[in-house]
């Protein structure tokens, strides 16, 4: 059994050796499926699932204006407006 384990091991190092990365590791250059966090950030900024850059930081600057503490909002909807953001833009490919 120990052996086996031992095997096993050097299997994996071998791996990522080999494919720079662990064998359960995704391959680099896979493209994830749409999270949920993702979908729920673009229905509270009211985006569409292509959006750009643009239209992404339009909307954002939107709902800020709506949810802004000075208007009435609270703190706590201005920090899930960043964070929906965050992560929309974070799924942005990266322009060079």
């Amino acid at each position: 059994m120990i052996k086996l384990l031992w095997l096993f091991a050097l299997g994996c190092i071998a791996w990522r050796l080999y494919a720079g990365r662990w064998p359960w590791q995704p391959k680099l250059g896979t493209k994830a499926a749409p999270s949920f966090e993702a979908a729920q950030a673009r229905v509270l900024l009211g985006v569409e699932a292509g959006a750009s850059r643009r239209e992404i930081v339009d909307a954002h600057r939107r709902r800020l204006a709506e949810v802004h503490p000075d208007r009435g909002g609270s703190n706590e909807q201005v920090h899930e407006a960043n964070a929906a953001r965050d992560v929309l833009l974070a799924q942005l490919p990266v322009e060079g």
